[in-house]
């Protein structure tokens, strides 16, 4: 029983929840700032966002078993080796897609109603590398639903907060995925894929992401005004300013040895960015 549950927890990457979970926790944070806290309905938010997250790697997963297959660096994954049969990885996709929607029936009406549109995102992401150049940028999108989903979930209504930390976590996304697709560049290309790093090349595709972390700092800062944070805020963005910094500073167009290492830093991002503002805001 417990090695099949490590097999599913690296089906989908679990710990990888650090990336997108501490944003959407912020934007719930925030909209409790005109709305109480409940904890009951942090529970289901942080339920929500965890078997969304499962649903869209798993269909990940499913989508990709063929080309992983041909591919060395992910060879090892769990449908490849045999590990997990595609009928085991359908049943996962459909519980954890059931149980997000299930989470989101208790988050209110207006999460309920969005469950489809948030899960028929999540999962175009993994087929967009099939049709467009610009797959990075739907990674993105995908991720930036998170934030608006926990200002939703928490009771947040308008304002400025969840679209600006929508725009900077897809942003950030968006631009350590093309650090990560630069070392798949001749394997997309053999196989046909598309990818920011196939379509402009490596060189080219590291100032895009840079640019795109730019842009994820800039919109952290803006709505630390908009939100009217103190200066414990203006101190974790200023963090978050320099972890991405030695991130690209790791990744050079002549040596990708250390994309890996850059990738996972981005856990760090994320936790502190949530404790930051948590503290900001009750300190």
């Amino acid at each position: 029983m417990l090695h099949r549950l490590r097999t599913y927890a690296s089906f989908v990457r679990i710990s990888h929840s650090v990336f997108a979970l501490p944003f959407a926790l912020v934007g719930a944070l925030l909209a409790t700032q005109v709305v109480p806290w409940d904890w009951t309905r942090a529970w289901w938010i942080v339920a929500a966002m965890v078997t969304a997250r499962s649903a869209a790697m798993g269909f990940n997963r499913l989508a990709d078993a063929e080309y992983d297959a041909r591919n060395p660096r992910t060879a090892i994954r769990e449908l490849p080796r045999g590990r997990m049969s595609r009928r085991e990885a359908i049943a996962f996709v459909a519980v954890s897609s059931a149980a997000f929607v299930y989470a989101t029936w208790h988050l209110g009406a207006v999460c309920l109603a969005l469950s489809p549109v948030a899960l028929a995102i999540v999962f175009w992401y993994s087929l967009a590398k099939r049709f467009t150049f610009y797959t990075q940028l739907f990674l993105g999108l995908a991720m930036a639903v998170a934030p608006v989903g926990g200002w939703l979930a928490a009771g947040g209504r308008g304002g400025w907060e969840p679209w600006l930390l929508g725009l900077a976590i897809g942003a950030w996304v968006g631009g350590f995925d093309v650090l990560y697709a630069c070392q798949d560049l001749e394997v997309d290309r053999r196989e046909g894929l598309h990818s920011i790093p196939v379509r402009f090349g490596v060189e080219r595709s590291l100032v895009i992401s840079r640019a795109m972390h730019v842009l994820a700092v800039v919109s952290l800062a803006a709505l630390g005004v908009a939100a009217d944070l103190g200066m414990i805020y203006t101190a974790g963005v200023a963090g978050v300013a320099m972890l991405l910094i030695y991130e690209q500073s790791l990744v050079r167009a002549d040596d990708l040895s250390q994309v890996k290492f850059a990738f996972d830093l981005n856990g760090w991002v994320g936790l502190l960015y949530l404790a930051t503002t948590a503290a900001d805001l009750y300190l």
